[in-house]
């Protein structure tokens, strides 16, 4: 029995032959290319239905200079980071706005020298349309990487040391001062923080709205941690803040997975919340509502950050011109405080 012949895939020109327009007019609707009539656009989208037709990526690439892909860019190495709730909610965000597109989405992570050492080839390769950048240390080797190679960049929060032409992020610091101001305001005044890493804007900002909204309250900031944004980092800051400052009556951490540590940490120690201690957090997650008891925290919309990145990145491959984004934070109160 001889074996079927695989069936020829379409070409452009019968495209355009079953639509009854030019082939440049084609070319044009399947490449999602403005100024084309609607008469033009539901003719050639009814002819590429019927044939079955489907563009070659590869002619696609060569005759529109792109690659249809961007890369959302990491400064870690852990693949766990995705398994994070904050970096899922990201992603799914991202792949929201990239669902509606041609464009698909390449994960790197960057940090080690031979992440970044591949990242370089892929960028100077051309492998890439775009770069969303995101989790900056001070002074962290990708922003040169990535300003060295000519191509639009979008920054997910904001670096240390400099301010990017192109960035989304939340309101850091006015949402730390939210959490802080609600501690002072029921009547908490030994409030101490967890921080996250203070090489990083996001924990340097957060930390900076903790101690002005003391000061602006007329108290003397408590007492802060460092911690890594984790849940165990989270515990370990909070032991070490009991053992310092026993007498302590409020916590703000700067993210939920360090305040659901802390509350672990107190509820093991016989410390009830919030009539002991009252707690705070950052970020909003799902497990927010799930902690004993359930955390009141500063809300940031995690997927509008990443809707957005995305959304300027496309528009600069597209040559319009964007405008930075910082996104509000607001304070849900629950149980903790």
């Amino acid at each position: 029995m001889t074996a079927e012949a695989p069936r020829r895939q379409p070409t452009l020109d019968e495209v355009a032959e079953r639509a009854g327009v030019s082939r440049s007019a084609a070319s044009r609707v399947i490449n999602k290319a403005p100024h084309v009539s609607r008469a033009t656009r539901a003719a050639v989208e009814r002819a590429v239905k019927e044939l079955g037709y489907r563009p070659n990526r590869t002619a696609r690439a060569l005759a529109t200079q792109r690659t249809g892909i961007v890369a959302l860019v990491v400064s870690h190495d852990d693949p766990e980071l995705f398994a994070d709730p904050f970096f899922a909610q990201v992603i799914v965000g991202v792949s929201a706005v990239l669902e509606d597109t041609d464009f698909h989405l390449l994960l790197c992570l960057a940090s080690s020298g031979r992440g970044r050492s591949r990242l370089v080839n892929l960028l100077h390769a051309g492998g890439v349309d775009g770069v969303m950048l995101m989790a900056l240390r001070d002074e962290d080797p990708l922003n040169d990487i990535v300003s060295k190679a000519g191509l639009p960049v979008v920054y997910g929060g904001r670096p240390v040391n400099f301010e990017p032409r192109w960035f989304v992020d939340s309101d850091n610091l006015g949402g730390a001062r939210l959490a802080t101001e609600h501690l002072v305001g029921i009547g908490r005044t030994r409030v101490v923080t967890i921080t996250g890493q203070l090489h990083t804007r996001v924990g340097e900002d957060r930390y900076r709205g903790y101690r002005e909204a003391m000061v602006m309250a007329g108290l003397t900031p408590y007492g802060m941690a460092e911690a890594d944004f984790t849940e165990a980092g989270g515990a370990e800051a909070m032991r070490a803040l009991l053992d310092r400052h026993p007498d302590l009556d409020a916590v703000f951490a700067a993210s939920d997975n360090m305040a659901a540590g802390a509350l672990r940490v107190l509820n093991d120690l016989g410390r009830s919340v919030p009539a002991d201690v009252a707690v705070v957090g950052f970020d909003d997650l799902r497990l927010a509502g799930l902690t004993d008891p359930p955390l009141t925290t500063v809300h940031q919309s995690i997927q509008a950050l990443g809707k957005e990145m995305t959304q300027a990145l496309l528009g600069l491959i597209a040559g319009q011109e964007r405008t930075s984004i910082i996104l509000p934070t607001w304070l849900v109160r629950r149980g903790s405080a």
